[in-house]
């Protein structure tokens, strides 16, 4: 299996305190923190990313 080719969000702030996400593999998203490269990474459907992306800009996740 190829590996993910990580990239920055272009709202990281100086202290690169985001979410890095990976998209070169076509069946699979793959999102850590940046602070911790060699952590852990949450893995989801392409599907499921959209899902997520589309809840975010709708603004599902407010209080």
């Amino acid at each position: 299996m190829p590996e993910f080719e990580y990239r920055k969000s272009s709202y990281s702030n100086e202290k690169a305190e985001c979410v890095e996400i990976a998209t070169n593999i076509p069946t699979t998203i793959a999102i850590r923190d940046s602070k911790n490269p060699t952590g852990p990474s949450l893995r989801l459907r392409p599907n499921a990313w959209t899902i997520f992306q589309t809840s975010l800009t709708k603004g599902d996740f407010r209080r």
